[in-house]
């Protein structure tokens, strides 16, 4: 159906085949067209959201659509109300809330999202998200720093040109080039590492060492000038090839010229960089309503498919998530395609709201297929929400975050030339082998991402510190062991030897999404994160229900948090009592006497551990043997900025009888921070 200025625009030199697609399209299009007219009231479930009630969630516990003005109707109540939102959660007198985002499940509990400010300066590390009953009780408060926000300094010891001074020699040795401070530095309270302190925050631009654009956050102390922080703002990855065959692309008619603007998705526009590095481009325009012929030589291929993949990503986000664009306000972002020469990646800007792609190697090889457009638009439905800090393990989330809905678009696409998969960028050749960039069920196979957590994961480039996330959701979706999925053969491995059984990627996929958008937070790690998607589960399904046991299954077969009851066959010892860990004093201990077993420990010992306490990065943690041989389960680190350990280790105990006392050895040392080990469970595959 066509109108004055809208169109659909089949991207192929075939008439013939574009004619028969195009009629295929239309009739998946008149559907779409009735789904939307029946979503024209404020809230309505989402399809995947209908779906997962038939399969026994609490259909209260689902999120709702919310349209563009109902959500600007809660977020315009929120404002109204956050003074007092403020004094009940007992906030201080130079504390004030922003609002940032909203959502709604169907019951009625409003997820409220919001940011501080400490007499009058940005709290960086503050956020945190309100649950409100319906009957306006709140429900729970998920923080990214659990300190009270209180004494903080408000003069500043160092001037701002040395905190620029230092970012701009952060940015220079991390690679960049042609670097500078991008605006003079601001003044913030420094939160998300624990104790609040006065600092300044420097953002560096240039171009990063591969031609990526910089946006380097440097976060400095304002009393002693050392630097506290940093992160990149670009975020940035990659997947498929250029050509997802014959498509219908939404298009706007003006006079006789047509343009790739998509009227229909919040206007998303396609321009051409024409291999700059900077600026919007050129909006394409054409006398015909045929875009590119399948072949990188022509320019419109690559703006053709990255047109396609945004379309195709609204459409998921809308149909099933229940969100209507990226910011959930029904507008679009855009795409940039043709970026530098021969640039060999593809990012998302938060700061012009926009998706890049570069050509490949040679500009042969653009990209801009359906999971790269679904991972670099996830980006911003990320910094729309949770806002993953880009660093450490929260960084590793982020990257994940868009590993797992760009796959998911890729499967929603549903499309003949590029079937969905669990392997991201197995289309590119970016290695010259025929390999995939990455790969969901065993993470390692790409030589340096992880398949399970460490102490030490968040040191990682963001892309590979993703692999055990990445690796949580293919077992969640999937399960464990070897398959064949749309004739892809995987064989996914876990942490402790242990199978876990999938609940299918509809679940998954509906669990990470409103973990992200209710229970994240930007400091979010593993283990806050396993925390997150426990509460969805349980407020989903119940907490004895099999998808719950089966997401606490999933990430103890990655390495974090315990089994749901130690299944697989596998014989387990845990100790419940609690052993206080002074602050910054001598190592405790805590023992389970392992009884029953023939021979050596296994290859794979489990080390299921949870500790309470304050700061968690403060905290050396070993697992002693019967001899006394120690293997080191976590080391101290100022940039573990979190609380609490509750993480699952696995140990080559191989050497070791396995009959006799297991220690597991705590010690702090540092001091201002206290906790206790709660429990620690040791588990024989």
């Amino acid at each position: 159906m066509r109108s004055s200025d809208t169109s659909h625009r089949s991207a192929s030199r075939k008439r013939a085949t574009a004619y028969g697609a195009l009629a295929a399209a239309t009739a998946l299009l008149a559907g779409a067209v009735q789904a939307g007219a029946a979503a024209s009231a404020d809230v309505q479930p989402a399809a995947a959201a209908a779906q997962a009630v038939a399969k026994g969630a609490d259909p209260g516990a689902l999120p709702v659509k919310l349209s563009p003005a109902k959500r600007a109707e809660l977020l315009r109540e929120a404002n109204s109300t956050k003074a007092d939102t403020a004094k009940d959660l007992g906030l201080g007198a130079k504390e004030k809330l922003v609002v940032r985002d909203v959502l709604q499940d169907r019951d009625g509990t409003t997820h409220t999202r919001y940011e501080r400010t400490y007499d009058g300066l940005p709290v960086l590390g503050g956020d945190m998200v309100v649950d409100t009953a319906k009957s306006g009780k709140t429900e729970g408060v998920t923080r990214a720093a659990k300190s009270a926000l209180k004494g903080v300094a408000t003069t500043a010891a160092v001037k701002p040109a040395t905190a620029e001074r230092q970012a701009v020699k952060a940015a220079a040795a991390d690679g960049s080039k042609k670097t500078g401070a991008d605006r003079a530095p601001r003044m913030v309270v420094w939160m998300a590492q624990g104790k609040p302190t006065l600092a300044y925050e420097t953002v560096v631009g240039g171009l990063q060492e591969d031609g990526t654009p910089n946006q380097l956050h440097v976060v400095t102390d304002a009393a002693t000038g050392k630097k506290l922080y940093e992160w990149q703002g670009i975020e940035n990855g990659t997947g498929n090839t250029q050509y997802s065959g014959t498509v219908t692309l939404g298009t706007a008619l003006s006079g006789s010229s047509y343009t790739l603007n998509d009227t229909g998705r919040g206007g998303h526009k396609t321009y051409n960089l024409n291999h700059g590095s900077s600026g919007t481009g050129t909006l394409y325009s054409g006398a015909d309503d045929v875009w590119g012929n399948g072949s990188a030589s022509n320019t419109e291929t690559a703006a053709a498919d990255a047109h396609y993949g945004a379309a195709e990503t609204w459409d998921y986000y809308k149909n099933v998530q229940g969100r209507t664009g990226i910011r959930g306000d029904g507008v679009a972002a855009y795409s940039r395609v043709h970026y530098g020469n021969a640039y060999v990646n593809a990012f998302w800007d938060d700061s012009c709201f926009c998706m890049t792609y570069g050509d490949g190697s040679g500009n042969l090889k653009p990209l801009t297929a359906i999971d790269v457009a679904g991972h670099e638009m996830t980006h911003g439905v990320t910094a729309a929400t949770a806002g993953l800090n880009y660093s450490g393990e929260s960084g590793g989330l982020n990257e994940a975050t868009s590993d797992i809905f760009g796959t998911a678009v890729e499967f929603y696409a549903n499309n003949a030339s590029d079937v969905g998969d669990y392997l991201i960028g197995e289309k590119i050749d970016i290695n010259g082998d025929g390999t995939p960039l990455r790969y969901m069920d065993k993470p390692s196979k790409d030589g340096a991402s992880k398949d399970s957590w460490y102490s030490g994961l968040g040191n990682l480039d963001v892309h590979y510190s993703s692999g055990p996330a990445n690796h949580f959701f293919y077992l969640l979706s999937e399960g464990s062991g070897a398959k064949v999925i749309n004739g892809v053969s995987y064989n996914s491995p876990t942490a402790d030897g242990l199978p876990v059984t999938g609940i299918g990627r509809a679940k998954a996929e509906l669990i990470w999404y409103k973990a992200l958008t209710t229970k994240f937070t930007s400091t979010t790690n593993y283990a806050a994160a396993r925390t997150g998607t426990l509460a969805v589960a349980g407020e989903l399904y119940g907490t004895t229900s099999t998808e719950y046991k089966a997401v606490q299954d999933a990430w103890a077969g990655i390495a974090v948090g315990s089994r749901s009851g130690g299944g697989g066959g596998g014989t387990s010892f845990e100790n419940t009592t609690d052993v206080a860990i002074p602050d910054a004093g001598a190592a405790v201990t805590s023992s389970i006497a392992v009884t029953g077993r023939t021979g050596n420990a296994p290859s794979n010992l489990s080390v299921a551990v949870d500790i309470v306490h304050t700061w968690r990065g403060d905290l050396v943690i070993d697992l002693v043997a019967p001899d006394g041989s120690t293997y080191r389960l976590k080391n101290s680190s100022g940039s573990d900025s979190a609380d609490n350990v509750n993480a699952t280790y696995t140990v080559n105990a191989s050497s070791e009888v396995a009959n006799g006392t297991w220690k597991l050895k705590v010690q702090d040392v540092a001091a201002q921070d206290t906790g206790y080990i709660n429990s620690w469970k040791l588990t024989f595959p």
